[in-house]
């Protein structure tokens, strides 16, 4: 009999995964592999909430509240980084925890239950989302948020709208800080305070003889193959949601989300940045590839960017365009 039901909805990646079957051999890395699901799942279970079912190198799991899934989260991240002792699942989590990378996403909503499954739009929305987390990221929609109380509010920075793939509306989407950020005032719940005097206001991105300029209350921008990017980048080095960048802490944030990594060249310094599911910040000016690195083939997915400190009147002018 079908079940109706208010739950918080999480669903936790494990990527790295096709390097340790590579590096390890397809018996070795599976014991891994599977050994870091059950530690996750351990995390849910010991927080109160409900393995839906596992997923490869991941899980769906349902909660009554909010708070409590979070701080499952939270357990999650610390027990892949030291793995608690006496625990099988925690030796493979040890030895596989430099290669495999955490990812957490969270929606809340009406579930309807049928034969121990879960469907419903929290689901889709949470799975959705998991796409856009970046390495040891956790992201929650807002109505996650709404169910904590201001004390964990606070750990929570804004990332404004992103656009889910499947989805016509744009949703609301808030990234889970480390406790010791939030000790730092880095960022509250409300998001990062306007641009001070001198620091960068916009981002120029230039590809394939297009130009736009977007300002920090345009972001995050998610970089990608589908037509529902901010910036669509239409070629096949390109993952549907690649990358994104983000206004934080007084600077524009890269991070790539792509299983092909993303590149970054700055004008100043002929070295090329490699990044795998990590973060730098743009600064001056240079070039981001997608999928390949720049300076190659001259078709290649590859923007040009340049950090821009630009009057109230520009700003207002690009974004009229």
């Amino acid at each position: 009999m079908p079940r109706i039901l208010e739950r918080t909805v999480l669903f936790a990646d494990l990527r790295g995964s096709t390097g340790l079957f590579e590096r390890l051999g397809n018996a070795a890395a599976s014991t891994l592999v599977t050994g870091a699901v059950g530690l996750i799942g351990e995390c849910v279970e010991r927080g109160g909430g409900h393995v839906v079912k596992t997923l490869g190198d991941g899980l769906m799991a349902v909660f009554e509240d909010a708070t409590r899934a979070v701080a499952a989260a939270d357990a999650m991240h610390l027990a892949l980084q030291r793995p608690p002792r006496g625990s099988g699942a925690a030796t493979a989590a040890s030895v596989a925890a430099g290669a495999l990378k955490l990812q957490v996403a969270m929606a809340r909503g009406e579930v309807v239950e049928i034969e121990s499954d879960c469907f419903g739009d929290a689901v889709n929305v949470a799975a959705r989302l998991l796409d856009h987390a970046g390495d040891n990221e956790t992201l929650v929609t807002v109505d996650v948020l709404a169910g904590l109380q201001p004390s964990q509010q606070v750990r929570f920075r804004a990332l404004d709208r992103l656009q889910l793939r499947g989805r016509a509306e744009p949703v609301q989407v808030h990234l889970l800080q480390s406790r010791q950020a939030v000790t730092d005032g880095a960022a509250t719940q409300f998001g990062d305070a306007l641009p001070l005097p001198g620091e960068p206001e916009a981002l120029r991105l230039k590809w394939r003889g297009q130009e736009r300029i977007f300002a920090t209350a345009q972001l995050p921008l998610v970089l990608g193959r589908s037509p529902q990017a901010g910036c669509c980048i239409d070629d096949s080095r390109v993952s549907r949601s690649h990358a994104r960048i983000d206004w934080h802490g007084g600077a524009f944030q890269f991070t790539d989300l792509s299983f092909n990594g993303s590149y970054v060249r700055f004008a100043h310094d002929r070295a090329v940045l490699s990044l795998r599911r990590g973060s730098c910040t743009l600064h001056g000016s240079g070039e981001i590839g997608l999928g390949v690195p720049p300076g190659g083939d001259a078709s290649a997915p590859v923007l040009h960017f340049e950090v821009l400190r630009l009057g109230e009147d520009i700003l207002h002018a690009a974004g009229a365009r």
